[in-house]
């Protein structure tokens, strides 16, 4: 794939504002695909994360469309740079909730994440995975004290969001959560963040109603 250059900041601008525009028209999202994949090839921070982030959108509506992109994308979660990290979790995510067999090859390495020094890429993690729980819960059978380890996260937004993977799991696989069930309450009554009470207590009642 030949790099797309954008040697100043007013192409950058130009491109940037492309891609927004092209991110509300949803009409043409599908044949635009092979347009933003080249993108990940840009020499631009700016404009790769936005085209990590756009592919993963434009993969939850056309899975197969997206499929020979899914290896480049994955790439990115070796990236130093934080970003790339984080927009590379967040589209695989998104793309494994259409069709999990796509990103199923990289699925193990999103593991690694969990424990990226970045706050922000860590949220990241649990937030693919929701979307890949969403409709697809049963591989995450063996992992769930990772994300019982999450709760317990150094970092207020890791930990306000990690509560959520226990909710979505706990609709459609409550006896995954049950094991949990007593942590969760805890959190929901204790907790020093409302966040994590609400979504705790969110988590539990999911499972209860299951």
């Amino acid at each position: 794939m030949t790099p797309t250059n954008t040697p100043n900041n007013s192409s950058e601008k130009t491109l940037y504002s492309k891609l927004t525009a092209l991110t509300k028209d949803k009409t043409v999202w599908q044949e635009s695909i092979p347009y933003v994949g080249s993108l990940l090839e840009n020499q631009s921070p700016k404009i790769t994360a936005k085209a990590l982030w756009l592919l993963g959108e434009m993969g939850l509506q056309y899975p197969e469309t997206i499929a020979p992109y899914v290896g480049k994308i994955a790439s990115f979660m070796d990236s130093p740079n934080e970003l790339f990290r984080e927009r590379a979790l967040n589209a695989l995510g998104r793309i494994g909730r259409a069709r999990f067999e796509l990103v199923q090859p990289h699925w193990e390495k999103m593991f690694s994440l969990a424990s990226d020094s970045v706050p922000q890429v860590r949220l990241s993690f649990i937030w693919a995975s929701e979307n890949i729980a969403t409709n697809t819960p049963d591989p995450y059978e063996t992992h769930m004290p990772l994300f019982a380890n999450l709760l317990n996260d150094n970092d207020d937004k890791v930990r306000m969001e990690a509560p959520e993977m226990f909710r979505v799991i706990g609709k459609r696989r409550p006896m995954m959560v049950k094991p949990y069930l007593e942590r969760l309450r805890w959190l929901a009554e204790n907790d020093a963040n409302p966040i994590v009470r609400i979504h705790s207590a969110g988590a539990v009642r999911v499972v209860k109603q299951g």
